[in-house]
């Protein structure tokens, strides 16, 4: 499960990336990312322009005193139904780099995962509102692909191409969910 990620790329290169202003008020998140953190998403605005939002990351859970679920796994659980089959609640979530862990307890080691040649890629996520009038988002997981399994065998995140984007957020529920596929890994790499 992916809780640790990176955005380290500046506003000018985001806005670049997905074809979006920046909007003067937004104030820019730390780089380093991880659970209960503000991140930014590029989401559909009400008048269905693209436009770039700061969100909490992880849903409430469904049981109180639980940590709050950061990556969607099971597409077809109730949890992520509603999210999920609305094209106005799914977003994508800017990322330069993701980490998993290898080895034993006290003796971790940290790997980052990246795109070559692309300092910025997206992960397909989903958002709602939560107290306060804010929001959480969520990204989806896959099968690892060959590069990230021997690290990670569960997951990876669901990283989408950029000609893949306007399908993640407008397609029917079906045809959107069927990119929650590994990577390719040949366009990857790992430090």
């Amino acid at each position: 499960m992916c809780n640790r990620y990176r955005m380290s790329e500046k506003e000018r290169e985001v806005a670049s990336h997905f074809g979006i202003l920046v909007p003067p008020d937004l104030s820019w998140p730390q780089p380093e990312l991880f659970p209960k953190c503000e991140g930014l998403v590029v989401r559909r605005s009400d008048g269905g322009e693209l436009m770039l939002d700061r969100m909490v990351w992880g849903f409430p859970p469904p049981a109180a005193g639980r940590a709050p679920v950061t990556n969607v796994r099971n597409l077809s659980s109730p949890f992520w139904r509603g999210a999920l089959s609305r094209p106005d609640r799914r977003c994508l979530v800017p990322a330069t780099d993701f980490c998993e862990w290898s080895g034993e307890k006290g003796a971790k080691r940290e790997h980052w995962f990246s795109v070559h040649e692309a300092p910025i890629f997206a992960f397909a996520g989903v958002w709602r509102a939560i107290e306060d009038g804010r929001r959480a988002y969520a990204f989806l997981t896959c099968e690892p692909n060959p590069l990230v399994a021997p690290i990670h065998p569960k997951a990876m995140p669901v990283m989408l191409q950029p000609e893949d984007y306007e399908r993640w957020l407008d397609g029917e529920v079906v045809d959107a969910c069927s990119l929650a596929q590994p990577f390719p890994s040949q366009l990857m790499k790992v430090a």
